[in-house]
């Protein structure tokens, strides 16, 4: 074709080809090729493309998927980008092959309707749509070609869906409810949910848990593990999981079955239990599975979250009578009074808080969208009964 296509190479994570080139401080970047003539016929387009902004002072043709890869490019080490691409992704499908300044709330309308009818909530629906008014902003103001202008002349208004009303309300559980469910739950996410129950931690701490990360505190009989940022959500700085007795059991109980992650699954043997198991034990990647929701929907307990078993352990050391200051320091919460650095009295006095809600103390509180869940329950029972 008679013109330079350095910059076309092999993609390794694909078999197939990908461009990654600068030209006039402009950087050419996308994969997913087949072919090389097909990586090689896009990089000439792009390439004529900016030679007519240089000749002509035209803005060159760019689509929101090319503006999506060149925020993830710039902003590869922000704490969240694994969920910016997530929520990318979400929406390419409905408007990643479009020019830039044909974005907006017209064109983004099938895809909201898309989302709300596979049932996610508004909030999930307004995070995609963050994502991408946060990709258009800086097309409009920050990002600029050879010749000094933006991508975009000016960046639409992306309307967010509203909040009020559907946001689902915490559903702390009842210790007889903690119960049914655990006798549902298969053995290792039984003793995933009760850490949970026992340390106030997010799912996905539980599940990238590491012995790596462990510190034993022999004047307590028990470990803490120390999390890196990298799984703290808002990546601020490390944060300390304090087991009490209970939390400390399910610990030892795993002891061993893997190299890196203290909670993991292996799929047993139901014939021939004798033989040793086909597969080895490997991390748990989340515990919203499917034998979660089966054991949820069997325990009578509707849509109940993983996050609910967070809630219940902050409504339990409520009810104990622990100090919102011990249970800001357990679950989490930033605090102005929050050291940056553990110390032994902290961490006696998070175990002492935890220890406080290891077994049920017959103390009664339940949180409104119990109350609800029971009254429903009782009257689908009652039209049952006739």
């Amino acid at each position: 074709m008679g013109q330079s296509t350095g910059g076309i190479l092999p993609d390794k994570s694909s078999g197939g080809w990908q461009v990654d080139r600068w030209y006039a401080k402009t950087r050419l970047r996308k994969r997913g090729f087949l072919t090389f003539e097909e990586a090689q016929r896009w990089l000439i387009k792009r390439l004529d493309e900016l030679r007519q902004v240089q000749l002509h002072g035209e803005r060159p043709h760019r689509t929101f998927s090319d503006a999506a890869a060149h925020f993830l490019t710039l902003h590869e080490d922000k704490a969240s980008i694994e969920s910016d691409i997530y929520h990318l992704q979400s929406v390419m499908p409905t408007i990643g092959h479009l020019p830039l300044d044909q974005i907006h709330d017209g064109s983004l309308a099938p895809h909201v309707a898309r989302r709300l009818a596979q049932g996610r909530a508004h909030k999930t629906v307004n995070l995609e749509l963050g994502v991408v008014r946060r990709v258009l902003r800086l097309a409009a103001t920050h990002w600029r070609d050879a010749t000094g202008r933006t991508w975009l002349d000016r960046a639409p208004l992306v309307t967010m869906l509203p909040l009020v009303g559907h946001q689902r309300e915490p559903s702390p559980i009842s210790w007889a409810q903690q119960q049914s469910l655990l006798s549902k739950l298969p053995r290792h996410l039984a003793r995933m949910a009760l850490f949970v129950l026992n340390t106030g931690v997010r799912d996905d701490v539980v599940c990238s848990l590491q012995w790596a990360w462990e510190i034993k505190v022999p004047e307590l009989g028990i470990s803490v593990f120390e999390v890196p940022r990298a799984h703290v959500k808002g990546r601020r700085r490390t944060r300390l999981v304090v087991c009490n007795a209970v939390a400390q059991s399910q610990v030892e109980l795993v002891r061993g079955q893997h190299a890196t992650h203290v909670f993991a699954y292996r799929r047993e043997r139901v014939t021939n239990v004798a033989q040793a198991p086909v597969m080895p034990y490997r991390p748990v990647q989340t515990m919203n599975n499917t034998a979660w929701q089966r054991a949820r929907r069997e325990a009578g307990l509707g849509d109940l979250h993983v996050h609910d078993l967070r809630h219940t352990a902050g409504m339990r050391l409520r009810e104990a009578g622990v100090s919102e200051s011990a249970i800001a320091d357990i679950l989490w919460h930033s605090t102005r009074s929050m050291t940056h650095h553990y110390s032994m009295a902290q961490i006696v006095e998070i175990h002492a808080a935890l220890e406080k809600i290891r077994d049920d103390s017959g103390r009664w509180n339940k949180s409104l969208a119990t109350l609800k869940l029971e009254q429903q329950q009782a009257r689908e029972r009652q039209v049952a009964n006739g």
